[in-house]
């Protein structure tokens, strides 16, 4: 069985994650997340809006999604409610709960690569669906070259 940490983001909300996997024979319910949005660069500011969404057949009470850039993120970031450092160069973001064949709310977010560059590479990915168990890993794992031109690239 695996471990589950969790990070305190303020005094109430939570952010859970970990490695997605079930123990051999474990089964849970079955759900589908995906991740669909855009993501543009200025300057070494990264700003991502994306919208999760839970293709069923189970409702998922909660959810945790990681954002990756290639880059190292500034020390300093101002994140939303509900997401978290989770190292030098990720965030992690909980969705809220996801009915089935429903959409969840947009999350948004802004940050500042350490240093500026031409283009960073960032990937979406679930580290906690909560306990569901998602046979199609391929729609919940993005990656979205980003050029430092202003321009939104969709996902």
């Amino acid at each position: 069985m695996r471990v589950v940490r969790v990070l305190r983001v303020g005094a109430v909300v939570g952010v859970a994650f970990a490695v997605m996997g079930a123990a051999p024979g474990a089964a849970g319910p079955e759900a589908d997340l995906a991740y669909h949005g855009s993501v543009a660069m200025t300057a070494g500011q990264v700003d991502v809006r994306f919208t999760p969404r839970n293709h069923g057949p189970s409702a998922v009470p909660d959810a945790t999604v990681r954002l990756r850039w290639s880059k190292p993120l500034a020390d300093r970031q101002t994140l939303p409610e509900g997401c978290a450092r989770s190292g030098e160069r990720a965030v992690v973001c909980r969705t809220g709960a996801l009915a089935a064949d429903e959409v969840g709310e947009r999350i948004e977010l802004r940050v500042r690569l350490r240093d500026a560059s031409s283009e960073v590479l960032l990937e979406l990915d679930t580290v906690w669906g909560g306990g569901a168990v998602d046979g199609n890993r391929a729609n919940d794992q993005q990656r979205v070259l980003v050029l430092d031109t202003g321009d939104s690239y969709y996902f």
